[in-house]
Order: structure tokens, then C-alpha cells, then sequence
């Protein structure tokens, strides 16, 4: 049976495996599994790409035959602070394999693409590392012996593997760093079609708005005919029940219909319109001075979700939970956002004044 790299690292990070790692490093578990998506295959094509430089193979062995005991310890590394040790070390590793540079480029399109702070995407990959290398090396072992050819010729043989298991779009993230360069036609066949799935995709959303749009229009027209049932069986019951009681009766079979509005004011609107908000202004925090021109948006996001806050007391249990399920969901994508703005130097001082209040508040319409 032919060996896929990719398929084997993904078997050994199961879903338990993945929710340590998203424990440890304190990120949603979702969040790493995607960047987990994007970081094994590209792990592998760095490696691909060292294997082919003058030394590298031999690199490649002697890491990997370092990581031989890792995967059955994998888990326990995961507890009690040793992830910390085993990030440290991970990195300290990449380094050598990859360089300083293509190191840096990785974690900073991992961070992009997860929407995590770079720490957080660097750690990851230093926890990665040891897995793809002991899994390299495992194969190499059950094979014939782990040596620098035999770990090059594995390596040349995954580039399609490699390449399928690209998400969408990373590629492009990774533009400029030649990380990928090793996969030669198998890369640019995989960043064409993941561009064009995503043309695909704009196009069908497109074709299926203008559907819905001419679908309206002849609905509309042909709205009359519709009242005609619900007309029909009015007059019956009028008819059947004298006027008045027959108007009791309907008003008794129609359940109410949750809504959200308060004194005027869609609750609901106005909440997904200030995350929205939100998430604008600290996607645009990127140093000090970005930081100071956020920090009134901050304090008008914060001001709406006070309003909401206070009308809240008029709401019933049903519509408290209605008005929880808008926020809840985003909430791990903001803590994230939270992190990544406030990690960023000097602006804490600036902003986590701000942000705690409004963190807290959120969280609360979140319960």
C-alpha cells in the first residue's frame, strides 16, 4: 500500500490529540484543527524542500531519529507545562531544518490563516514538528533503514499528497517564501484549482442570488393567489363562529412569533452590527497609533452593547436565548482577536482598558 505522510500525521492527531493541544496553547479547538489542516502539509513540503539542499537529508535524519519515542509520548508532553518544553524544542528544530526566515513566513501565515496572535501559531508548529519528523521516521524504520537517501526518496514521492492536502488559499499566503518549492508543478496545480474552487464558488453564490431574486419577482406576482386559501377559511370560520368568536378562535391557533424588538429597537441587529463592528476595528489594530484611532469605536461598540444590556430585563427566557446564540458562536473568533491586539507592543496600555469591560459584557449576553 502506497504511504501518505499526510493521512498518517492526521491519524495520529485524532480529536482527542487535537483538544490537548487546542488546551494547552488556550485556543479554541476548531481553530487549531483548521491551522493543523495547513501546517502538516506544509511542515512536510519544508522538509521536502531541505531534503533537496546539499545536507539537508542528513539533517532530516538526524532529527527524525531524535523524535523515534515522541509520538508514544506525545500526549503526556501535552500536560503538566511540558508543552512549553516540547514548543521550545520544536522550534529550536525548524530552525536548523528550515531556516530562520522560512520559519518565521510559515508562522506568520499560519497566524493569518487561523486568526491566531504569531506566539500562538509558532508554538503550534513547534509542537507539530516532532510529530510529521517522528512519523517520517517511523516509516523509514518499518521500511529499510532510516538513512538520507531513503528519507529523500520518501519525501520526493509525497509531493502530490503534499500538495492535495494544501487548504484553499494557503498557498498563496505563503507566496515568496519558497517553502513549496519542492512540490515544482504539483503546488501550482494545487493553488490553480484552490483559485479557481473559490471563483467557482463566488460565481455559484451569484448565479444562486440572481435565482433567488427572479424567484422573488414571480412569487410577488403571483402572491394573490395565495391569500386566497387563507382569505376562504377567515370567512368560514366568520361565518361559522358569528364574527367576533370566530376571530378568538384563529388568535388561539397562531403561536406568537419571537422577535427581538424592544421599544423600537431589533436587539438582534443591533448586536451582529456592533460585533461586526468590532471585529473591523481590531482586525485594523496593528500598532500604537492604530490602536489610539480604535479606541473610540471601541468605546461606541461598547456603548450599543450597553444599550442592548439594558433592554434586556424586557426580554422573555426564549428571546434571552435567541439573543445568547448570536454571540456565543463568534465569541471564541473575538477572544482570539482580543489576544492577537493586545499582544501587540504598547498597545495593551492603550486599549485593555477598553477591551475588558467590553470583553466581559459580551460574554455575559453570551450565557
Amino acid at each position: 500500500m502506497a504511504i501518505n505522510l499526510v493521512s498518517l500525521v492526521n491519524q495520529f492527531l485524532t480529536p482527542e490529540m487535537i483538544g490537548r493541544i487546542a488546551v494547552a496553547l488556550g485556543l479554541d479547538r476548531n481553530i487549531v484543527q483548521a491551522a493543523i489542516g495547513a501546517v502538516v502539509p506544509t511542515l512536510l513540503a519544508g522538509f521536502s524542500k531541505t531534503a533537496a539542499q546539499s545536507g539537508g537529508a542528513q539533517k532530516l535524519v538526524d532529527a527524525a531519529r531524535q523524535q523515534t519515542g515522541t509520538l508514544g509520548n506525545f500526549a503526556n508532553m501535552l500536560g503538566g507545562g511540558g508543552q512549553s518544553s516540547l514548543a521550545e524544542k520544536g522550534s529550536q528544530m525548524l530552525s536548523v531544518l528550515l531556516g530562520g526566515h522560512d520559519q518565521n513566513s510559515l508562522g506568520q501565515a499560519v497566524a493569518k490563516f487561523a486568526g491566531v496572535n504569531q506566539g500562538a501559531a509558532g508554538s503550534l508548529l513547534g509542537m507539530l514538528a516532532p510529530v510529521v519528523l517522528g512519523t517520517i521516521g517511523q516509516q523509514r524504520q518499518q521500511g529499510r533503514s532510516l538513512d538520507a537517501s531513503g528519507i529523500s526518496d520518501l519525501l520526493a514521492s509525497q509531493k502530490d499528497n503534499i500538495a492535495a492536502a494544501l487548504p484553499p488559499g494557503f498557498s498563496n499566503l505563503l507566496g515568496g517564501t519558497g517553502l513549496l518549492d519542492a512540490l515544482g508543478g504539483a503546488a501550482r496545480t494545487a493553488t490553480a484549482a484552490g483559485n479557481e474552487a473559490a471563483r467557482a464558488a463566488s460565481s455559484a453564490a451569484r448565479a444562486v442570488g440572481d435565482t433567488s431574486r427572479r424567484a422573488a419577482g414571480t412569487a410577488a406576482s403571483r402572491n394573490w393567489l395565495y391569500w386566497l386559501i387563507p382569505i376562504a377559511a377567515i370567512a368560514a370560520l366568520l361565518i361559522y363562529f358569528y364574527g367576533r368568536q370566530a376571530e378568538q378562535v384563529v388568535q388561539q391557533g397562531v403561536p406568537p412569533v419571537q422577535s427581538l424588538m424592544v421599544g423600537g429597537l431589533d436587539l438582534g441587529k443591533q448586536v451582529t452590527d456592533s460585533i461586526a463592528s468590532l471585529r473591523t476595528t481590531l482586525n485594523g489594530v496593528t500598532d500604537t497609533a492604530s490602536a489610539e484611532a480604535a479606541l473610540p469605536k471601541l468605546r461606541d461598540v461598547t456603548a450599543q452593547i450597553d444599550k442592548v444590556d439594558g433592554m434586556i430585563g424586557q426580554l422573555s427566557s426564549e428571546q434571552r436565548k435567541l439573543l445568547a446564540g448570536l454571540v456565543n458562536p463568534v465569541m471564541p473568533v473575538l477572544n482570539q482577536l482580543f489576544d492577537k491586539v493586545l499582544a501587540i507592543p504598547g498597545v495593551a496600555e492603550l486599549l485593555k482598558p477598553a477591551i475588558d469591560p467590553l470583553k466581559a459584557k459580551l460574554e455575559a449576553l453570551a450565557a
